[in-house]
């Protein structure tokens, strides 16, 4: 049984519904050992009769078996296995990928061979040596002669030790010198043992094979063997198939790259814009929202949460104790069980007392027991208030001392309360105290205890109107607000209502966090818009970077590569510019957060840009996946190309 048979093998091209006969029932048995010149003038369907024998087009009818194996039975896989180690190509056009030297040329089969890196590079060397190019490795195909490139194609096809060497025209483009070179190459490799099969409508050529296989109009009229075959050993070198992996095809996606550097640039500029618009929108969002926050901290303790029952305004007198707002046994257990709080304090708030130095009377416009919310840092003279003591708000104390409101501390005053006793009667709570300090943020405020026990002597009955609850930390106060905020009741109309109100600047931030977040979110989603514009971008520069690599995916596919590494190539590119991009889009932000943070850090001692390491982390992943998406229909292109037509589109 020879090695290479074909059996009545018929293909036909269609225009519509008409019908066009290339092959018209071919019968042919080629053996390892053999040059066969397969004769003929052109259109009598020479390149049809090698694009089956490759490999390249199983549509069609009859059989061709090597070694024993079924061609047109066989599974993509088996195609792909076929292409990249049992057979060879030598086109007429060279077909070299243009952005690879010479040296990678060759290295692209070997990347589907099981040699170590080294040992790959050791086989590519040695080829071009044999074809007489051991000095024109590191050049790209450009800069080499026709004959030169022919010569990188032969290496090229000999790179996996293929049994068949297939040559279409090989020397359809070169000068006569240049013809004998490679013929007299491609005569070597029969003598080696493999089976070649060049096509050439040249009588010249034909004769340097063993055997010519003369076709016309889809027919073989004649086979003549004009000398002795090559002696072909019966030594069979087991081959272990593997493909490219992924890392060979990110290389191939690599060197493109660094070959289209001018109009890649402009894509990763592109791109970079969209996403460093929404990395420092959301740095600028959360350099504000900290600046603020910080601002209003500053004011007051941030740990402290102040909380009222939840009762309509209309339902409580401002001058009276009513029992509604009061904050009873019951409402302190459920604070002390909500996680993370370390303090509960009873506080009380009245409105609008007045105090007495001297000869002189004030109105208090703000006035509550000392809790949490007040800060000791902010004490600019004296104390905290102890017992029947009072600590002065520096604009009351202003009012009462204008030029030395600091010498007030130690003095003593006498502060008027509105409240109501036990039978519900109005009475003012009056007492002396010594005033403890003066305070430049809070109100003026004397402690629980003294304010209950100056009410006692009036038959006054003082129970908390509010609590302030402490966080153990800052990080938990907004899960300890939305905490209180879930507790219900039940009002008037038999509706679920919050049960307790958050008041104080701990509900402020809050509330402003939540806005700024919002106009943020809004801000970047906006910038956002440019990512859409980037995605399209990168989509056609991919669908142009497709129809540009027709012939490379042809050259790949015709070696061996799966459509999987054709799609994997197109989308490492994608990959590429999106990590490029979004990288580039992060130093850009980080350098604009330096610039406009000096500026602000100079104008007014604070910095307004906080790009968080998650915020450009988040940028690099956006990038990445748009431009991932955007590969995901040009390499699905590109993987559906047909290697025969890729080969011969122009």
């Amino acid at each position: 049984m020879s090695f290479l048979e074909l059996k009545n093998v018929q293909k036909s091209f269609y225009l519509g519904k008409k019908k066009f006969p290339v092959l018209k029932g071919i019968n042919l048995s080629l053996d390892r050992g053999e040059f066969v010149s397969i004769l003929g003038e052109s259109g009598g369907g020479k390149t049809t009769l090698l694009n089956t024998i490759g490999g390249l087009d199983s549509q069609f009818e009859g059989d061709i078996l090597v070694d024993g194996k079924s061609l047109k039975k066989g599974s993509n896989k088996a195609l792909d296995n076929y292409r990249s180690h049992t057979v060879g190509f030598v086109f007429q056009s060279f077909h070299l990928i243009s952005h690879l030297t010479v040296l990678e040329n060759v290295l692209v089969p070997l990347e589907m061979s099981t040699l170590g890196r080294h040992q790959r590079t050791e086989r590519a060397k040695e080829l071009l040596t044999k074809v007489g190019l051991s000095d024109q490795m590191d050049k790209h195909p450009n800069q080499l002669s026709g004959g030169q490139k022919q010569r990188v194609a032969i290496a090229r096809a000999l790179a996996n030790d293929p049994e068949i060497i297939i040559a279409d025209e090989p020397t359809g483009a070169l000068d006569g010198q240049n013809t004998t070179e490679v013929l007299r190459i491609l005569d070597e490799i029969a003598q080696e043992g493999k089976l070649v099969i060049a096509v050439t409508h040249s009588q010249t050529v034909a004769n340097y094979g063993t055997r010519i296989v003369h076709l016309a109009n889809g027919v073989i009229d004649s086979d003549t063997s004009i000398r002795q075959k090559y002696l072909a050993s019966n030594f069979r070198r087991e081959k272990k198939i593997t493909h490219l992996s992924f890392g060979d095809t990110f290389r191939l996606a690599w060197e493109h790259m660094l070959y289209t550097k001018g109009r890649n640039i402009l894509i990763i500029l592109g791109a970079a814009i969209g996403i460093f618009s929404v990395i420092f929108m959301l740095g600028l969002g959360s350099g504000i929202t900290g600046y603020i926050n910080k601002q209003m901290s500053n004011q007051v303790n941030p740990n402290a949460i102040q909380v009222t029952k939840n009762v309509a305004s209309s339902q409580v007198n401002s001058s009276t104790d009513s029992s509604d707002i009061t904050m009873s046994d019951t409402d302190m257990q459920k604070f002390a069980k909500i996680d993370h709080v370390k303090k509960i304090e009873k506080a009380y708030f009245a409105q609008a007392p007045k105090v007495r130095y001297e000869k002189k009377t004030i109105a208090v416009p703000y006035f509550q027991t000392w809790n949490a919310t007040e800060k000791t840092g902010d004490i600019i003279a004296g104390s905290k208030p102890g017992k029947n003591e009072i600590i002065l708000l520096k604009s009351d104390a202003n009012r009462i001392n204008k030029k030395h409101y600091k010498s007030l501390v130690g003095k003593k005053l006498t502060i008027y309360i509105p409240s109501q006793d036990k039978d519900k009667k109005p009475v003012q709570v009056q007492t002396k105290l010594t005033i403890s300090g003066i305070i430049k943020s809070g109100s003026t405020a004397i402690s629980y205890d003294t304010l209950k026990s100056a009410s006692s002597n009036y038959n006054v009955s003082i129970k908390p109107n509010f609590v302030t609850l402490t966080a153990d930390n800052t990080l938990n106060v907004k899960a300890i607000q939305d905490k209180i905020k879930g507790y219900k009741t039940t009002n008037a109309k038999g509706k679920k209502v919050p049960a307790y109100t958050i008041t104080g600047v701990g509900a402020i931030i809050d509330s402003l966090n939540t806005y700024l977040k919002l106009a943020f979110d809004v801000l970047a989603a906006i910038a956002g818009i440019s990512l859409v514009v980037s995605a399209i971008m990168i989509i056609v520069v991919l669908y142009i970077s497709v129809s540009e690599r027709t012939h490379e995916i042809g050259i790949l596919r015709a070696i061996g590569a799966r459509k999987k590494d054709i799609r994997n190539m197109f989308i490492s590119e994608s990959f590429l510019i999106g990590l490029v991009s979004g990288t580039f889009a992060v130093i850009i932000a980080y350098l604009v957060q330096f610039a406009a943070n000096s500026a602000t850090q100079n104008a007014f001692k604070a910095t307004i840009v906080n790009i968080s390491p998650g915020n450009a982390i988040f940028g690099i992943v956006v990038s990445i996946v748009i431009s991932l998406i955007a590969a995901l229909a040009p390499s699905h292109r590109a993987a559906k190309l047909d290697p025969r037509d890729s080969l011969t589109d122009e």
